[in-house]
């Protein structure tokens, strides 16, 4: 058997890292076990769905490093959800149902007083071929439900029915079909709900494992007794904990918050994404895996917590810039090109620099400070000043290498008498324009003499 997964979004906006966690952990769990990921856009919500969503969301993948084996439109495969709804009506297990939103919200409130659970009390299942064409004379259209198997005869005498299920993350899982409600499958105007056609395709498709957010755990005996209704052996099923912002708040593609795009347009590495995506709300470190293979190491579904993980962004900062720091520049050489930083000072311009920023594109300034000199004006004292003036003075002659700094300033410590801060904040402030930096020794080359007689306050 071969282990095959899915992530299936609903292309009706750009996917947060919420929905990354779900995709990341199908993805990372096939590269273990050297499987296959579909990638099936829930698209049957024809009004809100938009093929430009679609299109953002498999970019969105792609930048991560997921590689879809097969990607599939569910809104192109109604004629296998169409054989499915009849495979459950010629059983018996698909019913109509002609209650409105509202006359269903009252029998709820009146089972709540009567002290029962609020489950639908298969009502629809004693109207007869009569009553039934009454309704739909009135311009009734019937939605339709499943019929669960919690009953022994009488489905109106449910009993209890255990589905039991060993959960990837959760362990051993129950739940009471007795407890929930018929699910209705089809709307009234013959549209599909989520359940019938994620079933149907995870049938056809072969999937084996469905790993997706634990709020989905309360549907899984439901969906089990519909794999079983339509002959199929349920796949296994791993249901995580659910990522919330670091205020609590849940996630939503219309909020956008903390969207893949939004991330990556801020100049955040996809592997800093990926890790903190992964590794939040378990008992793993989390830590910058520099590549899928290495953050597949330390992945393990068995290690999540039960509890909602905060997604907080002073931790992808961190873990962006542990990834930045390490950046070949073979690496980024396209994307410092991008930036205008080319030629044959590049690459040392860049391991010159990568230290210091949190970001690629924070390179730039550097870029900036090296071409064109000081952006901003240094807040020198005048003794500064006529000491920088001095130190400048004693600049040795080219050709200039990583060791011109300590020539330099040790002739300018014997001349001033200054030395530590007092001797290189004033050179450095006069050299970049800014208190800290990349080693002035690593920066003073690529300036060159010229450029720095250029800086001469």
């Amino acid at each position: 058997m071969t282990v095959t997964v899915r992530f299936a979004p609903s292309p009706t906006g750009y996917i947060h890292i919420g929905n990354i966690r779900t995709a990341l952990s199908n993805w990372l769990f096939a590269l273990k076990n050297d499987g296959r990921f579909v990638l099936r856009f829930d698209d049957t919500d024809i009004e809100r769905s938009r093929q430009e969503y679609a299109e953002a969301i498999a970019a969105d993948l792609d930048w991560l490093g997921i590689r879809p084996d097969r990607v599939e439109y569910q809104s192109k495969r109604f004629a296998i959800y169409d054989a499915a709804v009849e495979r459950l009506k010629t059983a018996g297990l698909l019913y109509p149902c002609y209650e409105t939103a509202e006359e269903l919200e009252r029998r709820r409130k009146l089972r709540l007083t009567r002290r029962l659970p609020p489950v639908y009390g298969r009502e629809a299942l004693k109207l007869t071929e009569s009553e039934r064409a009454k309704l739909e004379a009135e311009g009734r259209k019937p939605h339709w439900r499943f019929l669960l198997p919690n009953f022994e005869g009488d489905p109106f005498s449910p009993r209890r029915t255990e589905v039991h299920w060993g959960d990837l993350v959760r362990g051993p899982q129950t739940v009471d079909l007795a407890s929930m409600s018929d699910p209705v499958l089809v709307r009234e105007d013959g549209s599909y709900l989520y359940t019938l056609p994620s079933v149907a395709d995870d049938i056809d498709m072969g999937i084996t494992h469905i790993i997706r957010g634990d709020d989905h755990v309360t549907n899984t005996g439901a969906q089990i007794a519909i794999f079983r209704a339509l002959g199929a052996e349920p796949p296994r099923f791993g249901h995580h904990n659910l990522l919330t912002t670091i205020s609590g708040e849940g996630l939503s593609k219309r909020s956008g918050a903390l969207s893949i795009r939004t991330l990556r347009d801020a100049g955040y590495e996809p592997m800093a994404v990926a890790s903190l995506a992964v590794l939040i709300g378990t008992s793993e470190n989390v830590v910058a895996a520099p590549d899928m293979q290495a953050l597949a190491g330390h992945f393990d579904l068995a290690a999540t917590s039960r509890s909602s993980a905060k997604f907080d962004p002073a931790e992808l900062d961190t873990l962006n810039r542990a990834l930045v720091h390490e950046l070949s520049f073979g690496a980024v050489a396209g994307r410092l090109a991008a930036l205008g930083i080319e030629g044959d000072r590049a690459e040392a311009f860049w391991l010159a620099v990568r230290g210091n920023l949190d970001r690629v594109k924070d390179a730039a300034l550097w870029w900036k400070i090296v071409q064109e000199g000081v952006q901003n004006a240094p807040d020198l004292s005048q003794e500064d000043v006529a000491f920088v003036r001095e130190a400048f003075d004693l600049l040795p002659p080219e050709p200039w290498d990583r060791g011109t700094w300590k020539i330099w300033t040790d002739a300018v410590k014997e001349a001033s008498g200054r030395k530590g801060k007092t001797l290189f904040m004033p050179l450095r402030l006069a050299l970049t324009g800014l208190p800290s930096g990349p080693e002035l020794a690593d920066l003073l080359p690529l300036v060159g003499r010229e450029g720095m007689l250029a800086r001469r306050p």
